[in-house]
């Protein structure tokens, strides 16, 4: 990925660097899935925490090609699946996760023990940021 100059990503950080709702596209045999996921953006990446088995992964797995959408931001991206959320080789983006996710991650939903729970990291390759009537293009 072309880099952000670095205003735009100080504005990508303060938007999207926490925890942060964002639409997430998938295509299976040319049609377009959108689901809503939780992520967190940190050097040209959101990170989500998910579950192998869901309809995305697999998708993901056939086609990592992706699109996501969140304020006043759209980009694509491939999708990678990082492993299992508690593997030696996760641990720090596991504990920013934790924090980020703060609110909700302990609340049953995620199970971080189930080796199945991954963390999908959405790597930019081209995107466009709106900020204050300025565009972004990387």
């Amino acid at each position: 990925m072309a880099a952000f100059n670095q205003e735009a990503e100080t504005i990508m950080t303060q938007r999207f660097g926490k925890d942060t709702v964002i639409a997430l596209a998938t295509t299976e045999n040319g049609v377009p899935s959108v689901r809503y996921v939780n992520g967190y953006y940190e050097n040209g990446s959101f990170y989500v925490i998910t579950h192998m088995r869901s309809y995305k992964m697999k998708q993901i797995e056939k086609n990592p090609a992706v699109a996501i959408a969140g304020e006043w931001f759209t980009a694509h991206g491939t999708g990678i699946n990082l492993g299992y959320f508690g593997s030696p080789g996760n641990r720090a983006m596991a504990d920013k996760l934790k924090q980020v996710f703060g609110e909700w991650i302990y609340n049953g939903h995620t199970d971080l023990n189930d080796e199945n729970t991954v963390i999908l990291c959405v790597k930019l390759t081209d995107g466009l940021l709106f900020s204050h009537g300025t565009q972004y293009t990387f």
